[in-house]
């Protein structure tokens, strides 16, 4: 794995979030995050923003924590759920 100082180092939004994202977040956060899975930091407004972590191989991704969020990852599991009995169902 590259050296953190070499990493790319993206924020982002809930509404800009894509699906490989939304994986890696439900991947490492199964049963959700919690309070010591949040990084928080001031911005440039000096307003308190909180987010949470993944990485890609070349990329850290802080994504910021929401109640839209926490239902993305549990609509993003669940419609992965509902595809997987589809899928078993197409098997029989």
């Amino acid at each position: 794995m590259k050296n953190n100082q070499n990493m790319k180092r993206v924020i982002v939004d809930y509404s800009k979030l894509n699906n490989d994202i939304l994986n890696l977040l439900v991947t490492k956060y199964p049963d959700g995050y919690g309070d010591e899975s949040i990084i928080s930091f001031k911005n440039q407004h000096n307003e308190i923003i909180e987010c949470v972590e993944v990485r890609t191989i070349d990329t850290i991704y802080l994504v910021k924590v929401s109640k839209k969020l926490v239902n993305a990852m549990q609509d993003f599991e669940i419609e992965g759920d509902d595809l997987d009995i589809d899928i078993e169902a197409l098997d029989n």
